[in-house]
């Protein structure tokens, strides 16, 4: 499949020592802010129709909404830290990634997958960054009862981000297994890289060893030895 115009082009072939895969330490992070993302949603559904009737209204006006609060709140904790690691996990699978992989293999869809991520991780960024400015705001024109409106423009925020987070627990996983695969292919081929490296020197070596003079034979019994007088 071709890689569309809006895909960011992906890198040849590389030799494996000279990858830079330093972002690979942030793999952990993300996997485990989609987890969080999942629970935060699944414990929702799990209680959300307790406070509804049979056609989905709400009930219990009180509870449902504390309910949401709850988890836009814990899903926008796992947001940020998308916010902190995920430019530069989904960069490192970008510039490792080579056109073979984007036409096959097995993750070719979850690179397609990868094509709607940069907006999100945009309007989540913006969000926050709009969220710092009401703090800044908050502190200059009301720093006697910051307190009482900061929780509610938090929870708006966090209302804003749910649908940031939704995105991301769809779309994560597929950065997640992209980077987790193109770490262990490029940790294989810098081992073999290796490996045929000290197979060459131990080759060298074993042909520097073998071309050396022969010692010159020893005397036979009796016979003069040169420069020595009898």
């Amino acid at each position: 499949m071709p890689v569309p115009p809006s895909s960011p082009a992906p890198a040849k072939s590389q030799p494996a020592a000279s990858v830079d895969l330093a972002w690979r330490r942030h793999i952990p992070a993300l996997a485990a802010a989609v987890a969080g993302i999942r629970k935060a949603s699944d414990d929702w559904d799990t209680v959300s129709d307790s406070f509804c009737d049979t056609d989905g209204w709400p009930v219990d006006e009180h509870g449902y909404g504390g309910g949401k609060v709850q988890r836009d709140a814990e899903a926008w904790r796992h947001v940020e830290v998308f916010l902190d690691h995920g430019p530069e996990v989904l960069a490192g699978v970008r510039a490792t990634a080579r056109s073979a992989d984007y036409a096959e293999g097995p993750i070719s869809e979850d690179l397609r997958w990868l094509r709607g991520i940069d907006a999100t991780l945009e309007h989540a960024g913006q969000l926050q960054r709009e969220w710092d400015q009401i703090l800044v705001l908050m502190d200059a024109s009301m720093p006697g009862s910051r307190k009482l409106y900061e929780d509610r423009a938090k929870e708006e925020r966090n209302a804003d981000g749910w649908h940031y987070a939704d995105e991301l627990a769809i779309r994560g996983p597929a950065l997640v297994r992209a980077a987790d695969h193109l770490a262990r292919r490029a940790d294989a081929e810098h081992s073999a890289h290796t490996t045929r490296a000290r197979a060459a020197l131990a080759r060298s070596a074993s042909g520097i060893r073998g071309t050396l003079p022969a010692s010159p034979p020893a005397p036979a019994p009796g016979a003069p030895v040169p420069g020595r007088s009898r």
